[in-house]
């Protein structure tokens, strides 16, 4: 059998199934990806290789309760990724500040550069609705999100941070993601 022809969500069933074959594959397409995003929060290649690693462990450990309904194999994974690497953060208490993503703007396209299939055209289309979303927001949302999902603060390490009230952080993470929701739902973004 071509593992390369299946798409995820078969590679899942078949990791699910304990072929290891169909792990190869769906590292092969996706390693990259997981550890640019673990990369981005954790802020070092060494880390950022070992939050990999678990990823794909908790991958093939918990594929068969991936859900193909609720949300793409790519989205489940950065998922997985993004919180093992800010677990990682808190296991060490480390906080790497040089890492800020003063948003959109880090890269070229505001978003993390990424090879293989996250190049296809729908990936590229929906990047840029994301980039028009986020940049429309206002820049104290636009910071609070930045801090929450990119350097994996805590609410109250934002708040203590921006020196703004818990609950001014609160709602506005609370409102952006809202404004955040409607506009890719509207544009068929959302899963």
């Amino acid at each position: 059998m071509d593992l390369s022809t299946l798409d995820d969500t078969a590679l899942i069933v078949l990791i699910a199934r304990s072929h290891s074959g169909a792990l190869s594959q769906l590292y092969e397409r996706y390693g990259r990806m997981v550890f640019s995003v673990a990369y981005h929060v954790v802020g070092d290649s060494q880390t950022a290789e070992e939050v990999t690693q678990d990823v794909f462990v908790r991958v093939w450990e918990g594929a068969a309760s991936y859900r193909p309904d609720l949300a793409k194999v790519t989205s489940w994974m950065v998922s997985i990724t993004r919180h093992r690497a800010i677990d990682e953060l808190r296991r060490r208490e480390v906080r790497p500040e040089k890492n800020q993503m003063p948003w959109p703007d880090e890269t070229e396209d505001g978003l993390p550069l990424q090879d293989g299939p996250e190049n296809e055209v729908e990936t590229n289309l929906q990047q840029r609705s994301i980039r028009r979303a986020i940049g429309a927001l206002p820049v104290d949302q636009q910071k609070v999100l930045g801090l929450a999902f990119f350097n994996g603060y805590s609410h109250t390490e934002i708040a203590e941070q921006l020196g703004e009230p818990l609950g001014t952080v609160k709602s506005r993470i609370r409102l952006a993601m809202q404004k955040l929701r409607e506009v890719f739902t509207e544009h068929g973004v959302a899963e």
